[in-house]
Parts: structure tokens; C-alpha cells; sequence
């Protein structure tokens, strides 16, 4: 399985660009419009992680320029009933961070911009991208510096991102998740955040 390719930008297409490696094979991908509006000039080096699709009646390569993204994607297409073109759109709309934001906030019209999911589809899909994400969460990670006692550290750092791209502060966030997660370590990255914000809005 092909997970990142190196080389030289050769084509590009709607949505695809194909990549020269120095082995003499090109390779096409299947990117993000917002990757393609940033590709440098044909014949310039590019690099790529890539997530290879493989169906009955062909392989396709999904390339993306960081490694969020691409976990996302792979994310998204594991959705019900949500296939690579349409997880490609979403990425074309909003970048991973993004995503996780409209899923925490359960923002079913923002979703609804991506071309083909309409408001039933958007529930169903921001529903299930709460239970993935929050399985994203069940492993244990270190601590990182700054972080109070007892927290587990992605969950830590996850919800003090979400909640910073929400308009509070990390001043404000920090202390508040501290505690949080010191009176309940097991919190999944939705309640905690839920938790803070309901804390906050009370203190205010």
C-alpha cells in the first residue's frame, strides 16, 4: 500500500495532479481543491500522504499535504454510506480541525456547504463522527508540559484547541479542564469540552 510519494508535479487536473517519482513512475492523485489551488508550478517538487482506495474495479490514491487530513479521511470514509469522493469534498470545504469543531459544536447546516449532504445526511454523519472521534480518545496519552495532574494528554490538548478555537483563552481553558479531568480522568474529548463550556458560561 502506497502511504506517501516524493517528486515532481508533472500534470493536473480537476481535483487530480500526477506525481513523477524519481523511479521513472508517475502516479495520479486524487487531492483536496484546496491543495490543488496551493500546488507549486509543473516541474516544481512535491510530496504527498497518501491513503490508497482499493474497490473491485480499481485503486485510486488520495493525497493530502499533512498527516491530520489524511487521517481524517480515512475517518470519513469508514462513515455509513459515505464514500472517498464525497470525504474528498468535505476536505475541499473544511480542513481536519475544522471537521472535528463542526462535529464537537454539532453544526448540521455548516456541513450541509459540501456539496451532496443535505440536513438528514449531516445529522446522521456529524452523529457518527462523534462516536469515531471519541474512540480516537480511549488510548491513554502522556502528559505534555503545562497540563495539571491526572489528565491524559490528548484529550487535554484536544479539548484546550477546540475550546480556544472557540473564542476563549487558554488562561481561561486551562484551569477549567484541569480540574475537569482530575475529578473525572475517564472523560471522552466531546464531554469534556461540553463539561468546560458549561462551567465557563456558569462563571461568567
Amino acid at each position: 500500500m502506497i502511504n506517501y510519494i516524493k517528486g515532481t508535479l508533472l500534470e493536473v487536473e480537476s481535483e487530480n495532479c500526477t506525481v513523477l517519482t524519481p523511479s521513472g513512475v508517475g502516479y495520479q492523485l486524487h487531492i483536496p481543491s484546496v491543495v490543488q489551488d496551493q500546488l507549486p508550478p509543473i516541474g516544481e517538487e512535491v510530496e504527498f500522504y497518501v491513503r490508497t482506495v482499493v474497490k473491485e474495479d480499481s485503486i485510486d490514491l488520495y493525497g493530502f499535504t499533512n498527516k491530520e487530513d489524511k487521517g481524517m479521511f480515512i475517518i470519513l470514509v469508514s462513515v455509513s454510506k459515505l464514500g472517498p469522493k464525497t470525504a474528498l469534498a468535505m476536505l475541499s470545504t473544511f480542513n481536519a480541525s475544522s471537521l472535528r469543531e463542526i462535529v464537537i459544536r454539532e453544526d448540521y447546516n455548516t456541513l450541509t456547504r459540501v456539496s451532496g449532504i443535505g440536513p438528514k445526511s449531516a445529522k446522521r454523519i456529524v452523529w457518527e463522527l462523534k462516536d469515531k472521534l471519541a474512540d480516537e480518545q480511549t488510548a491513554p496519552a502522556g502528559g505534555s508540559e503545562g497540563e495539571n495532574p491526572g489528565t491524559r494528554g490528548s484529550v487535554f490538548s484536544d479539548a484546550l484547541s477546540a475550546l480556544v478555537n472557540l473564542g476563549y483563552t487558554e488562561a481561561e481553558v486551562r484551569p477549567v479542564l484541569g480540574e475537569l479531568l482530575q475529578q473525572s480522568p475517564d472523560l471522552m474529548l466531546q464531554e469534556a469540552i461540553r463539561a468546560a463550556l458549561k462551567k465557563m458560561k456558569k462563571e461568567k
